[in-house]
């Protein structure tokens, strides 16, 4: 394991603010400082401290909750709720596994383990994730078609869709329902305000194969590894 992902998995630290530390010369590795973020150390044989203390893996914890809106997707925050605020009683260094924005909805996983975030953020995993929009007006065939082909929302990022097509729910003609895959800041309303759209409501609907369904708006079940891992990659409701 590197070492900013071990130091991550202690709670010392986000992996990247891991860095940092490790840079700082307060780690040690058998005795010995390492100044080498990506430095590979075996936490079962390998002794890691931090100012001399010995660190230990947290244990690891998986929640998957149904995100309100109107919450932050952080640990902190100055001036909004945040949603680890949600899971009771928390006692564990918890994060967002990818964000939704403040007034967006849905499926969302915490978690403190920082290898199975990466496995699942990763662009190479290809882990696409399926959103419920309402727009502001009607949306036509056209359009539509339109959307399919992709924008470009910033400098050098053409965002597309893996599909879309609209939902049979009222407002009529005003739900569409995209997969996406890039996972780009804000992309679906982003996309949606090149095709004209606003998007009144957004809800993230599945990760992977992993469908909200039973959840209500705050709620949130806690899962092992296995079983995540499993709802992720092979299918199943939450």
């Amino acid at each position: 394991m590197r070492l900013n992902a071990y130091l991550s998995s202690c709670g010392v630290a986000s992996r990247r603010k891991a860095e940092t530390v490790i840079l700082s010369g307060r780690v040690q590795v058998n005795g010995k400082i390492v100044l080498a973020p990506f430095f590979q150390v075996d936490p079962d044989n390998d002794t890691v401290t931090l100012d001399r203390k010995p660190l230990t893996p947290s244990q690891h914890v998986y929640y998957v909750i149904n995100k309100p809106a109107g919450y932050v997707c952080a640990s902190t925050d100055k001036y909004d709720p945040v949603v680890v605020d949600l899971i009771p009683n928390n006692t564990g260094r918890l994060y967002p596994v990818g964000r939704l924005d403040r007034e967006s909805e849905g499926l969302l996983i915490l978690t403190n383990d920082g290898a199975f975030t990466q496995s699942i953020l990763h662009p190479s995993k290809q882990v696409p994730k399926e959103y419920e929009a309402l727009l502001n007006i009607p949306i036509n065939d056209k359009q539509l078609a339109r959307w399919r082909k992709g924008f470009e929302i910033s400098e050098g990022h053409h965002a597309k869709p893996q599909s879309i097509h609209v939902l049979d729910r009222d407002p009529q003609n005003q739900w569409v329902s995209l997969v996406i895959v890039e996972g780009l800041k804000r992309e679906v309303r982003l996309m949606a305000r090149e095709a004209g759209f606003r998007v009144e409501r957004l809800i993230r609907r599945r990760i992977g194969r992993m469908v909200l369904e039973n959840l209500g708006s705050g709620e949130f079940v806690s899962l092992s590894f296995s079983g995540l891992y499993s709802k992720i990659f092979e299918g199943g409701t939450v």
